[in-house]
Parts: structure tokens; sequence; C-alpha cells
């Protein structure tokens, strides 16, 4: 105990009178020297006394030296790892980046209490957990956010993911690399079709042009036909959870529910109906497939669709089920052409105006795209 005392009261009256650079050398070689020398218990304990000590050294330069020489390694003192990544980012950055001895919940309540700087080298991190890459999703800013998606050693769960998407959506960069993320969620790949309408309809340019109104309706459409074409390519374990995502947020509207089901997304359909009614996924399938138009006008009427609309929505079904016996690679077309022949005199007002007006919609655009398939089959 004497040996150690006399060791570090030695050292503690050289440090009052040595030069910056001579501290800093001196930290840094007692640093190395704690890892990689054989020392006793009491010059490790008189070491390790003598390195916290200068922590509280007024230039950053000696913390920098002693956090160089002990912030990568398992076998430096935790205490003064805790302490270093608490500093100024310049000296902070070699624990918070590097040492293994920083828990996820170190890591966590530094991510919580700390400013940008901390939050970027977390993000930038060999490897981030997924608590980690939570907290940094709720709390980080713009740079931070595109540090961690940027880290292809950073864990980020379906969770964090879509909470990115309604913090940050609207950023250009972020956006993007959200959308090239194979693991991203629909409901977040929906949110980020949603801010691309919103970013567009808040142009002045464009509001000039065409018009509030009109802006609106095609953004409207627009987003409806993207969510359509996820919906259309997702998992079936993902369709719950979109579904949900899109009622809650008022989006499963007849015209929508219409698009899905012209377009045969019959999975996505069929989710749709199974959460609207809350009857059970079997016997919502089992009705769409081969129940009687009773039975199908019952289905809809008790998802919430009016009398004058489900007459629309059980011929579109029966329909589908025809055009998928006889030619399933032009459902869409079969299906949108024939029901705009069935209702083509039908006194179309309101609501159900507007549903075929969809409808011919879609059957438009479904000519305009045979049409380019014809001509580039004809041109090879």
């Amino acid at each position: 105990m004497l040996g150690r005392r006399v060791i570090v009261e030695a050292f503690l009256r050289w440090i009052e009178t040595a030069k910056t650079g001579d501290r800093a050398r001196a930290a840094n070689a007692l640093g190395r020297a704690y890892l990689q020398s054989e020392m006793s218990a009491d010059e490790r304990a008189a070491a390790e006394m003598a390195m916290t000590f200068l922590l509280d050294d007024p230039s950053p330069r000696v913390r920098l030296a002693l956090a160089e020489a002990i912030a990568w390694s398992p076998d430096a003192p935790r205490s003064l790892i805790l302490s270093i990544a608490e500093d100024q980012p310049e000296v902070a950055c070699h624990a918070v980046t590097c040492s293994p001895l920083l828990s996820d919940a170190d890591l966590v309540d530094l991510a919580a209490r700390g400013n940008g700087a901390t939050r970027m080298l977390i993000a930038a991190r060999a490897h981030v957990t997924r608590p980690v890459s939570a907290a940094l999703a709720e709390v980080g800013d713009e740079e931070e956010l595109l540090c961690l998606l940027e880290n292809d050693g950073a864990v980020i769960s379906s969770l964090s993911l879509k909470r990115i998407a309604e913090r940050l959506g609207d950023c250009c960069d972020i956006r993007n690399l959200l959308l090239d993320r194979s693991d991203l969620p629909a409901d977040a790949r929906q949110l980020l079709t949603q801010h691309v309408s919103n970013a567009l309809i808040g142009l002045p340019l464009v509001q000039a042009a065409i018009g509030l109104q009109r802006l609106q309706r095609i953004s409207r459409e627009a987003t409806e036909a993207a969510i359509v074409s996820i919906a259309g390519d997702i998992a079936p374990r993902e369709i719950p959870d979109l579904v949900q995502h899109l009622r809650l947020n008022g989006r499963l509207t007849p015209s929508f529910l219409m698009h899905a089901l012209c377009a045969g997304k019959v999975d996505f359909f069929a989710g749709a109906i199974v959460d609207l009614t809350a009857c059970s996924e079997r016997r919502v399938r089992s009705i769409l497939a081969t129940g009687r138009m009773h039975a199908v006008r019952a289905l809809y009427e008790s998802a919430g669709l009016p009398r004058n609309i489900s007459v629309i929505f059980v011929e579109a079904t029966m329909l589908w089920r025809d055009a998928a016996r006889k030619a399933p690679g032009s459902v869409l077309g079969n299906v949108c052409g024939r029901l705009l022949e069935k209702f083509r005199h039908h006194d179309a007002h309101g609501a159900i105006g507007e549903l075929l007006d969809l409808v011919e919609k879609l059957h438009v655009n479904e000519q305009r795209q045979s049409a380019r398939v014809y001509a580039a089959l004809a041109a090879a």
C-alpha cells in the first residue's frame, strides 16, 4: 500500500509542473504500460489511480492521449472508459466508436443524453445492435440517421425503420436509403410514398401550373397506385400490419379497395376485408372465392361499404373469379373493361360515379400498357 501511494504521489507532483506535451506523452505511456506490461496488483492499482486523475487534466490533448492508449482494449478500466465517453467529442470518439466495454445500456444512455456528435459516433460503431439502433431512431437527427443507415454493421429492426420513416421520411437522402433496403416493412414503404406526395403538393410552382385541387386528386390516385403495387409484393405475414396501418390512416377507402380488387391483389384485399369485418380469414377467403352473390354482398356491407357501392364490388368479385380462371395474366384489363360494360348505363353520381371513374382510369392505363408490350414485341 505504501509503495502504491509513493508512486502516485510522485506522479502527481510531477504532473503539476510538467508541460502539456510531456503530460500527454506520459498519459499515453501510462495507458500502454497498464495494458501491456507485467505489473503487481499494487502497481496496477496505482496506475489506475493515476489515469483516473488524468481525466481531470485541463488539456484535451492529455485526455486524448490517454483515450488513444486504452479505449480499444477490453482490459481497460471500465470506469475510465465511461468517463472518457462523456468527454468532449474529440476525446470521447475513441471510446464511443470502438470500446468493447460499453454495453447497449451505456450506448443508449449516451444517445439519449449526448449531443449530435456523440450520436454520430455511436451510429458509426463497427457493430450497432437493435436496442442501440432503436434509441438512435427515436432521438437522432438527419445526419446521425444517415450514418446509421449507411453502416453495414448496424442491425435495425422493422419498427426502428418505420420510426425513421415517420420522423424523417421527408428527407430525400434518408428516404432513398430506406427504399433501397429489402427489409423495409410495407407500412414504412407506404409512409415514404406519402412523404413524396406531400412534397409534390407543397411545391408552389406545381400548384400554380396544375391547381391545388387537381394536384391533390392526382397525388391521392398516385399514392393509392403505389400502395397497391407495394401490397402485391409483400410477404403474407406483413399484410395485417400494412392493412392496420392503412386503416388507422384512413386509407382503406372504397376507391382504394376497388383498385386492389381489380388489380388482383387477392391476398391483400382479403386481409383488408378481414380487418374491416373482424371475420376470420378462412371465412372471408371462402366467401370471396366461392360464395354466392348475396353472401359476398353481405360481407362487403359488414365491412362498411354502402349498399349502392357494394353492388359494384360484388360484380367486380364475380368478374375477377371468372377472369382469374380464364386469363390470369390480364386480370386487371378483363375486370375493368367488363365492369365498365356492366354499368355503362348506370346512373353514376356521387360515390358510384367516382368509383366508376377510377375503374375507367385503371382500364385506360391497362390498355396503354398492353399497347406498349405489343409494340415492343412487334419491334423485336
